[in-house]
């Protein structure tokens, strides 16, 4: 868990705490039931801290990815690749397809939810998990 704060003028606002979790924890996925455990724990864990740490001011959320271009999908996307005997370009499409949006995601995408629940413009958001995937689970 990373925590965030900020100084502020508004008395009623003690700080942020922000958690990573992922699109796995709103949707259980085939083949990581584990990782899925993982994530949706963390949500509970975010909306349990929530209530208890509101009285303080203190706001909790979380960010969840879907498929983020980084160097673990890259090396799944190869894996992918090979498996099926086509190219990078045809794996990562396949995985852009189930997207509505229709591409992965960047860390810049990423970044800027994170940027807005770390800032003043998310006071008034608490025990939430923001879902970043480009529209492959809605909520």
């Amino acid at each position: 868990m990373t925590v965030w704060h900020y100084t502020t003028n508004d008395e009623r606002h003690g700080g942020k705490i922000l958690s990573a979790t992922s699109q796995a924890g709103h949707l259980g996925n085939p083949g990581i039931s584990i990782y899925s455990a993982s994530k949706f724990a963390v949500r509970g864990l975010t909306q349990s801290a929530a209530r208890e740490l509101a009285p303080h001011g203190i706001t909790v959320n979380a960010w969840a990815p879907g498929a983020v271009e980084t160097p673990m999908l890259e090396a799944i996307i190869h894996e992918e690749a090979a498996i099926a005997g086509e190219s990078y370009e045809w794996a990562a499409q396949q995985r852009a397809n189930n997207i509505t949006i229709g591409r992965l995601s960047t860390t810049t995408d990423v970044a800027n939810v994170v940027s807005f629940l770390a800032g003043p413009d998310s006071d008034y958001i608490t025990g939430q998990s923001i879902i970043v995937d480009g529209g492959m689970v809605f909520n």
